[in-house]
């Protein structure tokens, strides 16, 4: 099976209770498994109108499920968890699920591109990829997250609190 990475965020309300929900909806979702959870970082926003911080976290996944249909559960679940969709970008979220790596796949599809498009821009995202699998390739770059995230600005990581452990290892 590919390695599958999600990455998970929430800025608004219960930011830690809507990352465990998200997080319980996957576990229970069939065709797929949880095989580890990066600890959780709160984030200053990038992009979009004033807004609180985030809670973000990763997860590595064993799944049967196409890149599609995989696509299709995390909509489903963002909008059960009452996700609106908004037309401004980067707009404050509830939920945000997104589809990081699906093995070596590479998807460009109107609806899907994988891995997602701007992950190596952002330490939100590598941050907990780092901790999961800091040796992985991403397959269009041909770059470690490792060397990804060490190629970002100092800035980047400068004001973000880590939440040590707050999910751990999910086995």
């Amino acid at each position: 099976m590919p390695r599958i990475f999600i990455g998970l965020g929430s800025n608004l309300d219960d930011r830690f209770g809507h990352l465990s929900q998200a997080l319980q909806r996957l576990s229970s979702a069939q065709d797929l498994t949880i095989v580890q959870v990066a600890p959780i970082i709160e984030t200053e926003p990038v992009g979009g109108p004033p807004q609180g911080p985030y809670l973000n976290t990763a997860l590595q996944i064993e799944s049967a499920l196409s890149p599609g249909a995989l696509l299709e559960l995390t909509q489903g679940i963002e909008l059960a968890m009452g996700r609106k969709p908004c037309a401004e970008r980067w707009a404050p979220r509830i939920i945000d699920l997104d589809i990081l790596f699906y093995g070596d796949s590479i998807v460009r599809e109107p609806n899907l591109v994988i891995p997602h498009p701007h992950l190596h821009e952002r330490w939100f995202v590598l941050q907990p990829l780092s901790v999961l699998a800091p040796d992985y390739a991403h397959p269009v770059l041909k770059r470690s997250i490792r060397d990804l995230l060490q190629l970002l600005p100092a800035s980047q990581a400068a004001d973000q609190e880590y939440l040590n452990g707050a999910f751990g290892a999910v086995k």
